[in-house]
């Protein structure tokens, strides 16, 4: 860059700045603003401000394989509202939980503006047009140039909104307070760098089983992913009854599984036995599947650590069952995945892991990841081995699919590491996880399976693989 001429990222930076001070998602100052009488969204506007969303969401560059189609959301513009009014004068939203949900973050898009020259359609497209200063591939925006309006706006997982607008005083001068709140939130970093908000792809190509329509209006340029309608397509044995309003079997008395086709008993030594799960639930410093066998703390490294818990990705491979007592052996248990948070910040992780070939076992078989989450037969649904129901999942496309098959589930290479569920003899890497209310006080032991059973699962009493240190 020489004589007179100015760089194109200055000017779009000094173009940015006369029109107002914008704020994103987790940097928010302070502003000694008075309210004046709130803009309240009415339904026809509030329509409008989501179909701008949708229809920018579906334009973004790279194409977006798992971007999720937004719905207007409430109690999201009633907190906007909330914001809004308080003009910026109060900060405590910063880390906000939507009614509901379990730690799921309300992320924030806010911009102030000087005067009323721009209608909020405006400041959205503002807030898109920030994304020609994004590379995508570096997962970073030009240098002192914020794109954290963009990132949140086109989040692929954050599928609710709410928006509102504020007239604010300052002394003499007049401000507009334009606030939007999307849920889940969005921003996530890994070691201080924010993570990609989309998996590029062809559009729809990787959207969840919860959300395996693809929504695409005439004003679109790619489609969105959004919450199909499927009907039952199972029937239950041994005289179990179907409830098609949840797709479940009711089984009689001492049947369990998805089609109430399993018997399970097991007795527990040092530990609690759990009849609908069929399993022990271990005291601490016990393991094995009758709670019978008394392990030593280990040690352990943590390659990724979020909201203080420690994900540990194994570099050997090993059926599912292996997979697990091996993290009980260390005293935690395999990863629970809980949130959309962890969800993109361990996909990321797994991505970026996979291009660096960090494979030490000869024996895997796929690129996958074990986490721990299997079918319960007693249940008939999907379970934490720790025993909580999953209120949070992010199953591929089509997914689950194997019908009593595949109970065990993994983190799919293939699919941007949604989940599969798959064979639990299958050699996968896995994910450990230590700390926080995991590992500390009970964990839940294999069900006891009888040895051909075990040997049909890949379990097997050889001596095991040497340990790699990780």
């Amino acid at each position: 860059m020489g004589g007179d001429r100015i760089p194109w990222v200055k000017l779009w930076a000094l173009i940015w700045a006369v029109m107002g001070p914008c704020f994103g998602d987790r940097w928010l100052p302070v502003e000694k603003l008075s309210p004046s009488t709130p803009i309240h969204r009415g339904s026809k506007e509030s329509f409008s401000l989501l179909l701008l969303h949708n229809r920018l969401r579906s334009k973004v560059d790279p194409p977006a394989a798992n971007m999720q189609k937004m719905e207007w959301s409430e109690k999201l513009a009633q907190l906007a509202h909330e914001r809004a009014a308080s003009c910026l004068m109060d900060n405590s939203s910063n880390g906000q939980h939507l009614a509901g949900t379990q730690n799921q973050h309300v992320g924030w898009n806010i911009h102030v503006l000087l005067d009323r020259s721009m209608s909020f359609e405006d400041v959205i497209n503002l807030w898109f047009k920030e994304g020609q200063l994004y590379n995508y591939h570096m997962a970073q925006c030009s240098e002192n140039i914020t794109c954290s309006h963009y990132t949140q706006l086109v989040w692929a997982t954050s599928s609710r909104l709410g928006c509102e607008k504020q007239t604010c005083t300052d002394g003499q001068e007049k401000k507009e307070l334009f606030v939007c709140a999307y849920f889940p939130g969005g921003n996530w970093d890994i070691n201080g760098k924010t993570i990609v908000p989309y998996k590029k792809g062809a559009w729809c190509s990787l959207c969840t089983s919860g959300r395996a329509g693809c929504f695409k209006s005439w004003d679109h340029i790619g489609g969105l992913c959004e919450v199909p309608k499927n009907p039952c397509r199972m029937s239950c044995g041994n005289y179990g009854q179907l409830n098609v309003s949840t797709c479940r079997c009711d089984c009689l008395p001492g049947y369990t599984g998805r089609y109430c086709q399993v018997k399970c008993s097991v007795q527990c030594l040092h530990g609690k036995f759990k009849e609908d799960e069929c399993s022990c639930l271990c005291d601490v410093g016990y393991g094995g599947a009758e709670c019978g066998i008394k392990v030593a703390f280990p040690f352990h490294t943590c390659d990724v650590q979020i909201d203080g818990d420690c994900f540990m990705v194994s570099s050997e491979a090993d059926t599912y069952y292996g997979a697990k007592i091996k993290c009980q052996e260390r005293v935690g248990v395999l990863a629970q995945i809980k949130t959309q948070k962890v969800q993109d910040i361990l996909a990321f992780y797994l991505g970026r892991l996979e291009t660096t070939n960090e494979v030490t076992d000869p024996d895997f078989e796929t690129r996958n990841f074990w986490i721990g989450l299997t079918y319960k037969m007693s249940k008939d649904s999907f379970r934490w081995d720790t025993g909580d129901h999953p209120s949070f999942t992010s199953f591929a496309f089509g997914q689950p699919d194997n019908q009593g098959f595949g109970n065990c589930v993994e983190m799919q290479a293939s699919s941007a590491f949604n989940w599969n569920d798959q064979r639990c003899k299958t050699h996968n890497r896995y994910i450990c996880q230590f700390g926080g209310e995991l590992g500390l006080k009970t964990r839940e032991a294999p069900v006891q399976i009888p040895l051909p059973l075990l040997e049909i699962l890949g379990v097997s009493f050889n001596p095991p693989l040497p340990q790699v240190q990780i």
